[in-house]
């Protein structure tokens, strides 16, 4: 076992602490995970979204038996890629999340009979390394935007005293609980004591501003709870208050295809949409077949971070192949029985970080927890309850971790190596500013660009980081990249 961890890969909890365990693993991706279909503009299939991470998990786990403890949840890479499958409907989204796996598909086997060698001359430790600290300084942004949230606000709502002041328990609840000493059941649930906590000063705010009439104590947005019992004419809603299915996303776009009619959450998100055609077809490949390449980069970004949490080299055993024939076949899987694409998530490697907790049992139960909830309609309404400066508590330590971990992976590196410190500082300073590689590929008749495929800035960043490094390595090698012999 790893000296750092409590439980390592292979072992098992007991039963009733596994489900808490499970729970935990839970929440840490649940921000994530339902704001993928939020912002596509289909809340709606928010269930559909964790039903779907529950079985791309168990996928993926499958295919790495069961060695890798990562969690696999909508993915944020997709999104600009969605944005164009969306005009297509639901058969759109299948597609392309299905063009997204066979290329991960593709590369699998191109490691298995290849090997990893090429990888790791690809992306050495000075690119790998400041690409996992990106991954989360880049995500520092929307943490601190939900901290200073108030979910149940109709004034100042973007920003929030009140709410901060939630949102900052929550933090330091999980932050006091995973380095007191004393007791060890808080080690290993921080994020559940701190939503906990978080959630229920949140509600105390909010039911005073409810007595009180100020809307600016309103932290909670209860409505979603009390629309899921309750009709617009007051009346009960029946058996779906308790029991709903997920929409599958397969089982939609067949409906789209037998009655050629977009399903009315499609047609409100995306006006203009239209059923599949030939055209696109070739518009959804192309919008995510550049971004799934790339997304690869990202998917040996977390499973190097991951390996040295756990102290086990997951790039070699299950092996690469294995992990990537898992996150694409997943991402497949989870959009059939789901809604979005899916892969591995930072939040789930920081919260194994931060517990200590790397059992792939706990990461199955999470797994099989979302498939059985998606089902429960007043779970699901409550965890979206759930005030976003809560999570943004919680995503400040998550977040904070994925950073750390990516510094540790290049602490050793000599950054007084120019060659060293131009590729850092290049994946970093392109990642924090946000470059982003806008790719047209449909023009006006005046050559205005009318649509583009975008790169995310994560993306762009490591390419960068790699191009830079190919070009210093080489010139390292060449007569240019020597020093001139000094003459007696």
């Amino acid at each position: 076992m790893a000296k750092n961890l409590v439980y390592d890969i292979h072992d098992r909890p007991k039963f009733g602490n596994m489900l808490i365990f499970a729970l935990q693993q839970l929440l840490a991706i649940l921000a994530a995970t339902i704001a993928v279909p939020t912002i596509i503009g289909v809340p709606t299939q928010i269930p559909a979204a964790i039903f779907g991470a529950g079985v791309g998990t168990l996928v993926y786990q499958i295919f790495t038996r069961f060695k890798s403890p990562v969690f696999l949840g909508s993915s944020f890479a997709f999104l600009s890629s969605l944005g164009v499958a969306l005009a297509y409907g639901y058969c759109g989204i299948v597609l392309g999340s299905v063009v997204a796996g066979l290329v991960y598909v593709v590369i699998a086997v191109i490691i298995h009979f290849v090997g990893t060698d090429w990888v790791a001359k690809l992306m050495p430790p000075v690119i790998i390394g400041p690409t996992v600290t990106l991954i989360g300084l880049s995500l520092a942004g929307a943490a601190m935007g939900d901290i200073v949230k108030a979910s149940g606000a109709e004034i100042n709502a973007s920003y929030n005293l009140v709410a901060l002041i939630c949102g900052l328990i929550t933090f330091l609840t999980i932050v006091i609980c995973s380095t007191q000493k004393r007791f060890m059941m808080p080690r290993l649930v921080p994020f559940i004591i701190g939503i906990g906590v978080g959630y229920a000063v949140a509600a105390i705010f909010t039911l005073i501003g409810s007595l009180t009439g100020a809307d600016y104590l309103m932290i909670v947005n209860f409505k979603p709870l009390v629309d899921n019992f309750v009709n617009a004419d007051g009346s009960f809603r029946g058996i779906q208050a308790i029991f709903d299915y997920p929409h599958f996303a397969l089982v939609e776009g067949i409906k789209e295809l037998a009655t050629g009619e977009l399903a009315p959450e499609i047609t409100a998100a995306n006006k203009g949409a239209t059923l599949i055609n030939i055209g696109g077809v070739a518009e959804v490949v192309i919008a995510f077949l550049p971004v799934a390449l790339v997304v690869f980069a990202e998917h040996i970004a977390d499973h190097k971070n991951l390996s040295s949490i756990i102290e086990r080299d997951l790039i070699s055993d299950p092996g690469l192949s294995r992990t990537l024939l898992g996150d694409g076949v997943g991402s497949i899987a989870g959009t059939v029985f789901g809604v979005c694409p899916n892969t591995t998530y930072g939040e789930s490697v920081g919260c194994v970080a931060i517990t200590r907790n790397a059992s792939v049992v706990t990461i199955t139960t999470t797994a099989i927890m979302c498939m059985v909830l998606s089902f429960i309609s007043p779970i699901m309404v409550l965890l979206q309850t759930i005030p976003a400066c809560a999570m943004g508590g919680t995503c400040l330590a998550l977040y904070g971790f994925i950073a750390v971990s990516g510094l540790k992976m290049f602490k050793d590196l000599d950054l007084s190596d120019n060659k060293n410190l131009f590729v850092v500082s290049a994946i970093l300073i392109s990642g924090i500013g946000g470059l982003a590689i806008k790719i047209p590929y449909a023009l006006a008749a005046n050559g205005a660009v009318l649509k583009t495929i975008q790169v995310t800035s994560i993306a762009t960043a490591l390419i960068l980081g790699i191009v830079v490094n190919a070009i210093l390595t080489r010139l390292e090698k060449s007569k240019l990249g020597k020093e001139p012999e000094k003459k007696d």
